[in-house]
């Protein structure tokens, strides 16, 4: 039977319940209609699953902004390949992700979770990804739809935005996603122009829907759907979390008292099945023959699907392409990631090194990933220090220098989560890797969640240090904390601000100070007062531990002095949860705590010194002047370890190119609000965000969009231009095989000061061993020769320059390419 037919089956109560969530991750079964349970997953490096929890682990990919430094949509889209694999490995249908939002300001909390300043690589990148897990036979839901670009007051603000700029540059990854098939969407939590974009008809329903041809899901960011009527009739199609919410009967009563037309609902039903049909959780009832209306399953397809262009991809067998293996992926794309900033002298890569001061708190414990709805537990992290010292073939002194962490780590000691009921009896048990629990979602599933009623943290530790160890409780609600025979805290902890998320995303710390002795084990217990309601569960608190420390002078010195005897010096600076996460907008774009100082300390003593950006957006980097070789490894994924062996020792050569323009000083920076102003957030700068502000403002940056060092050198040796075809000609002038990222832009005939002096409108990832030349051809998009205006899209008439390079102020060739208005 049709999806025409199955609808109606339903009466309007079912049809409704079908709209919002059944619990926090999925949409509820209807087993009359063949229909199972369709579950959604965070995240856009791994797949979370039902339960964020150790417990449940995940491949850890680098961040969104590392892929797109990639410059490459095939690894791309074995990347969302790998994600489609571990989504049906946890029986997730739908992936959140990934995120079209830009880096509109190196400030936004964020920046991190997205690709790219540019519309036209973030619409690359986003659609390799988006076709590379749908291939998969798994559902994407690109977001946040739309100018959600910065966190500060993220449910309330509402963003102004000209028609022309939204659609020329916000709206335009959106489009090109909705090209490539995306069989889902996710609208954002902010308004736009004064309309919440839950209830903006004009750009969910009108643009999205009817004048791009999306015939996919449109599904709320969670809670962001706050009222009944305005949301249905404005668009959406799903409400998230459930079961409660605006709809449900709400929604009914609407539709029964005439108030929401039925037709409405019937659409948004529509669409919840034809995307249950294509990720195969839409079964055939017994008896019954599949037909052929909006889309056919029976679970062991995948249907890939129809963009605004009509044209639709071959059906491809779920679990067709051999499985990837995920560790080597993670590692490959880690490298292809790592941007070559700086190399004075050729220090890289490291020959006849047999020493190396390893420095930094980020070279022991690796910050792998951004904070958020990007979080997620791998089974393995490899640290910069693992790494290195895994090869084997080079001595590595490690010093910490100095830790910019605000936040102390879990305490790294195995231990268990014990589930009690309200009587304090105990329900279950689960072992815990470090002194952290977290279940967001769903609880284990030997866990009664209607007799819940606390959950403990229990554990040992022997100090290895006598003096005062600092601890600490992070989370929200009630807690006891028993350290030995010490309560060291019984009390309510509340989280700040109006954000809901912030109680699990980014909960309040309490510390505490607890005098212990070298060799003499303690207990450890932490009890959260806890219930699940509806069969949800927001379980996520930790204990923290940090031993005595000398303070960073004495540390500081001892990374120096440890430095001052290597061969070579690497230094890994990294920003920290408390900079950038999920939640809230950084307040500048220095390193925190004393990181500056400790590489300027570094710096003099060893003139071969490496800093190493462990970093998910900008930094400031006061010290470039100082060393000779700067790498950006961004949020690495949790391979960080093996692929900066990998690439400091030309093993690999560091793939990377800016996707952001990274500033010198923060005061150059041409957009730099997030906070609003009267609930309000202009977008006054209009197209000019990323390299397009800089060049304009006549500003010089620290290294400019596109830019990245490989190992090898290449000479542009010619171009030629078909119509709006261009084919270049490169060619591996250097010593050793290497990889180029060659960048087209395309400039207007005429200049206009309030529009970007030049676009990006093409990208080729090309490969060549010594010696070789390489040609590549790529065809510019219509829409790069257009212009949004009162009436439209208009083809702006005339010459225009094609320009060839190496980043976009390293443009080595030109040619004209005229078209006709």
């Amino acid at each position: 039977m049709d999806i025409e037919e199955l609808i109606g089956k339903l009466d309007l109560g079912a049809k409704v319940r079908l709209l919002t969530g059944a619990d926090m991750w999925s949409l509820p079964a209807l087993p009359g209609i063949g229909l199972g349970p369709l579950v959604m997953s965070d995240g856009p490096i791994g797949v979370r699953g039902e339960r964020w929890s150790p417990g449940d682990p995940s491949i850890a990919l680098p961040s969104p902004t590392a892929l797109a430094a990639t410059w490459d949509v095939e690894l791309v889209r074995r990347a969302g390949r790998l994600l489609a694999q571990e989504a049906r490995r946890k029986g997730v249908h739908v992936l959140l992700a990934p995120t079209l939002n830009l880096h509109r300001s190196p400030l936004g909390g964020r920046h991190f979770e997205c690709f790219s300043e540019d519309p036209y690589l973030t619409g690359e990148i986003g659609a390799a990804y988006v076709e590379g897990v749908q291939r998969g036979g798994v559902a994407t839901t690109p977001k946040h739809f739309v100018a959600n670009d910065s966190e500060t007051d993220r449910f309330t603000v509402n963003v102004t935005v000209d028609e022309a700029t939204l659609r020329e540059v916000y709206l335009a990854p959106f489009e090109r996603v909705v090209r490539a098939g995306a069989w889902g969407l996710m609208s954002a939590y902010n308004a736009v122009n004064g309309t919440t974009m839950t209830e903006h008809r004009a750009l969910q329903r009108d643009l999205l829907k009817d004048e791009w041809g999306f015939d996919g899901l449109v599904v709320s960011d969670w809670t962001a759907a706050r009222s009944t009527e305005a949301t249905a009739a404005g668009g959406l199609d799903v409400a998230m979390p459930g079961p409660y919410g605006p709809w449900g009967a709400k929604l009914e009563a609407a539709v029964r008292e005439g108030r929401v037309a039925e037709e409405v609902v019937d659409d948004q039903v529509r669409r919840v099945l034809r995307l249950a049909l294509r990720v195969g959780a839409l079964h055939p009832v017994p008896g019954t023959e599949p037909g052929t209306g909006t889309g056919t399953g029976t679970g062991t397809e995948a249907r890939t699907g129809t963009g605004a262009d009509g044209a639709s991809a071959a059906t491809v067998p779920a679990g067709e392409d051999a499985p990837i293996d995920g560790v080597a992926l993670a590692r490959e794309v880690a490298a292809r990631s790592f941007t070559l900033l700086r190399n004075e002298g050729g220090l890289l890569p490291l020959t006849g090194v047999r020493s190396v001061a390893l420095i930094g708190s980020a070279a022991a414990e690796a910050r792998i990933m951004g904070g958020g709805s990007a979080q997620v537990y791998p089974d393995r992290i490899v640290s910069p220090l693992e790494g290195l010292r895994g090869r084997g073939d080079v001595e590595v002194r490690h010093a910490l220098g100095t830790d910019p962490r605000v936040r102390l780590a879990p305490l790294a000691v195995p231990c268990r989560a014990v589930f009690l009921d309200a009587d304090g009896a105990p329900l279950a048990e689960h072992p815990l890797a470090e002194a952290e629990a977290r279940w967001v979602g769903r609880l284990p599933s030997d866990v009664d969640g209607d007799r819940l009623g606390a959950v403990e943290i229990r554990g040992e530790h022997t100090p290895a240090v006598t003096g005062p160890h600092a601890f600490s409780l992070v989370g929200s609600g009630a807690f006891t904390v028993v350290i030995g025979e010490e309560v060291v805290f019984d009390g309510v902890v509340t989280p700040p601000g109006d954000d809901p998320a912030t109680a699990f995303l980014s909960p309040p710390e309490h510390r505490m100070t607890v005098s212990l002795t070298s060799g003499v084990p303690v207990g450890l217990r932490v009890r959260h007062l806890t219930t699940a309601s509806a069969g949800m569960a927001f379980v996520a608190f930790s204990l923290g531990h940090a031993d005595p420390s000398p303070g960073d002078d004495t540390t500081i010195a001892e990374a120096v002095a440890t430095a001052a005897g290597a061969d070579v010096a690497i230094v890994i600076a990294s920003t920290t949860p408390e900079v950038e996460s999920e939640g809230f907008d950084r307040t500048g774009l220095a390193l925190p705590g004393r990181q500056d100082e400790l590489i300027a300390g570094v710096a003099r003593v060893n003139p071969r010194t490496i800093v190493v950006v462990n970093a998910g957006s900008p930094v400031l980097m006061p010290w470039l002047e100082l060393v000779p070789a700067v790498l950006l490894t961004w949020f690495p994924g949790q391979e960080a370890g093996t692929a900066l062996a990998d690439v400091l020792f030309g093993d690999a050569e560091p793939g990377g190119r800016l996707p952001t323009t990274w500033p010198l000083l923060e005061a150059d920076v041409p957009v730099l609000d997030v906070t609003p102003s009267g609930g309000e957030l202009a977008y006054r700068e209009g197209p000019l965000i990323g390299y397009r502000a800089w060049e304009r403002a006549g500003r010089v940056p620290a290294f400019r969009f596109g830019h990245g060092l490989g190992y090898t050198t290449w000479s542009y040796d010619s171009v030629a231009v078909t119509g709006t075809t261009v084919t270049v000609a490169v060619t591996n002038t250097g010593g050793r095989p290497g990889r180029e990222i060659v960048q087209f832009y395309l400039a207007p005939p005429e200049q206009d000061p309030r529009r970007p002096a030049r676009i990006l409108a093409g990208f080729s990832a090309v490969d060549a061993a010594p010696g070789q030349t390489v040609i590549t051809t790529v065809y510019l998009p219509e829409r790069a020769f257009q212009v949004w205006t009162d009436r439209g899209w208009r083809t702006v008439p005339g010459e225009h320059t094609v320009e060839v390079g190496r980043d976009v102020a390293d443009r080595r060739l030109s040619a004209t390419v005229t078209v006709a208005g």
